[in-house]
This record gives C-alpha cells, sequence and structure tokens, in this order.
C-alpha cells in the first residue's frame, strides 16, 4: 500500500488492516470492528466470553496487522503490582540501582481473566490504563503509543475471581461479549485447524494508527447527534422520564458521563472506519450496547429477577426516539 493511500484514505488502509485480520479470525466480524474502534478511539476492551473463542489470538493478529508490540498477562491470584509494572532491581557489582519494566509496556496487551488477580494488580493495570504511564523509583515510564488493553473475562465461573468494582469497569470504553460462532463458521475454523496458521502481513503501522486516530477526532459530530447519546445514557438513570417504569426498579444506577462521551468519541471512530466524515445517530445506537452495557449496576430486585443489560438497553433505545439524519459526506476517494 502506497504512502499516499494511507494519508487520503484511512477507510482504506483500515479495511485492508481488517481483512488481514479476518483472515485468521473467522466469524467474528463485529468484535473486530469494536476492537478497531477502540484503537481508533484510545479506548480499552473488556472481553467476556467462554475460553477458546480467539480472544487471545484476536489481540495478537491486530498486533501483527498493524506493527505493534504485543504482550500477553495471565491473571492469577498470586500476582503482584511488579509482576506488571516492574520493578527496580539491586545490582551488588555496581551498587546501583537498575529499572526492569513490565510487561504492560507494548503496543497491545492482554490482560487474560483479569477478574482472577486481587484488587492491588487490578488497580495497577488501570492505572496504567488511564495515565499511559508508570511511576517506578520517583521515575515516571511512558508506554508506548498507541496503547491497547484487551481484558478478558470468563462468565461462567466465579470461584477464586475477584470481580472490578463498578468505578474501575468504567474506565473500559467497551464491553464486548464474544458468542459462538454459527455451525458454518465454526466448521471452517476447524478446517483451518488442519492447516498451517496463514502468516500476517503487515498493513499499517503504529504511526499511520496515530494519524487516522487524529483523522477520527475530526470527524464532525452535530448537537443532535450529541443530545441523542446523553439522552440514552439519562434514559439509563431517570427511566421514569422516558416513560420506562418498569424499568426504573432494576437499575440501582445508569451510567455515568462517561458512557455518552465514549459513545460519541467511539462513534466518530466508526463514521470514519465506515467511510464518513460525519457521526450519524445509527453509529451511536450501533455501539450503545457495548459502551453502555457494563456501565449499568442492577438493583437487587433486577438481579433477583434476572434482568439483563442489554435487554434493559434495548428498552432504552427504544425509548429514546432516534434524531433523523441524512445525506452525511463520504470520505473522499
Amino acid at each position: 500500500m502506497s504512502e499516499s493511500h494511507r494519508d487520503d484514505d484511512p477507510r482504506e488502509a483500515l479495511e485492508s488492516a481488517l481483512f488481514e485480520i479476518k483472515r485468521v479470525i473467522i466469524g467474528q466480524d463485529a468484535m473486530l470492528e469494536r476492537v478497531m474502534v477502540a484503537l481508533l478511539t484510545g479506548g480499552h476492551v473488556l472481553l467476556e466470553g467462554v475460553p477458546g473463542l480467539a480472544k487471545t489470538l484476536t489481540i495478537k493478529t491486530l498486533a501483527s496487522a498493524v506493527g505493534g508490540s504485543f504482550s500477553r498477562i495471565q491473571f492469577t491470584p498470586d500476582l503482584v503490582p511488579s509482576d506488571l509494572v516492574g520493578t527496580r532491581i539491586y545490582r551488588p557489582d555496581s551498587g546501583t540501582f537498575d529499572t526492569e519494566l513490565g510487561p504492560v509496556f507494548a503496543n497491545f496487551l492482554l490482560a487474560d481473566e483479569i477478574n482472577r488477580a486481587p484488587a492491588k494488580v487490578q488497580s495497577a493495570l488501570l492505572e496504567v490504563m488511564q495515565e499511559q504511564q508508570v511511576t517506578i523509583g520517583g521515575r515516571a515510564h511512558v508506554v508506548p503509543l498507541p496503547f491497547l488493553v484487551l481484558a478478558t473475562q470468563n462468565p461462567i465461573e466465579s470461584e477464586g475471581t475477584y470481580p472490578l468494582p463498578e468505578a474501575q469497569v468504567d474506565r473500559f470504553l467497551m464491553k464486548i461479549l464474544v458468542d459462538y460462532p454459527s455451525p458454518g463458521d465454526e466448521a471452517m475454523v476447524v478446517d483451518r485447524s488442519l492447516d498451517p496458521a496463514p502468516m500476517v502481513e503487515e498493513r499499517i503501522d503504529v504511526t499511520d494508527l496515530l494519524r487516522f486516530r487524529a483523522a477520527a477526532a475530526e470527524v464532525m459530530v452535530d448537537r443532535e447527534v450529541i443530545d441523542y447519546a446523553v439522552a440514552l445514557a439519562d434514559a439509563t438513570r431517570r427511566p421514569g422520564r422516558y416513560g420506562l417504569d418498569e424499568v426504573e426498579p432494576l437499575i440501582s444506577y445508569g451510567a455515568s458521563p462517561r458512557g455518552p462521551i465514549g459513545l460519541v468519541q467511539a462513534s466518530r471512530a466508526l463514521a470514519l472506519l465506515r467511510g464518513r466524515r460525519h457521526v450519524l445517530a445509527g453509529d451511536v445506537r450501533d455501539l450503545a450496547p457495548e459502551v453502555l452495557r457494563h456501565r449499568l449496576v442492577l438493583s437487587y430486585e433486577g438481579l433477583s429477577e434476572g434482568a439483563l443489560p442489554d435487554d434493559l438497553l434495548e428498552k432504552v433505545m427504544e425509548a429514546v426516539p432516534e434524531p433523523d439524519r441524512r445525506g452525511a459526506e463520504p470520505l473522499a476517494a
């Protein structure tokens, strides 16, 4: 791909990278699109799914396609913060301390089963996610940019886990639920497993990615679209105002202001991926489940009735009218 194509058409370059990833990852197109949106937005992703759904392979393949460094941390109950961020080591021969940086210093970090580590370790990782730097021995060490954390959780095991507090979960831009592939896609996965894994070619580099992130930040957002994102979040806090009296007793706390902020920012990146310089309300609606589902705190009544955040969000999106927007400007060829 020529440098001019990278500069003039972010959509073409990003689609090329996604196509390369899809050569390896089968049947997870929606997840891949959301991960790319998070990467362009500068946010982090919480993935929830049973083992064996290619969560590890996804981020490793993504790192290869965009030329970034990859690191994986398997979270366990005996982990300590220095295992993540690094530490200072005394050298008796020289009488000095050397700094050994931890595995968080990578462009793409897979935090596997983040809920298996104690709160102190979770906090250390989330601090890096927020500040994009680590302080060791009084010196700040900046992580390489772009920096994406993909944290996974296994929804079927609760023994020996430490659930993330709501305030920490809120720092993830998106929570993506990964489901089983369709029988047809799974047959393709099994068929592919009989041959050597395809080599992933680098389609863009991290410099291009940072440039595309800047391009996403220039995508226009109308006030009516912002109002729509805010209304979706407000409806999770005060459902009764939107005629959702049956939903109100099921939610203790709705989405924080990080919800609509992340929703609008992520919608910019999605519009860029879809070849537009203008955000549509449909972009906001498409991303609302991923951006808002983990920001809802269900009440005791909601938990006892087995209410699901996605079902409540579906009712919220039905109650909040979507502004009509036509004729968005396409990206220049």
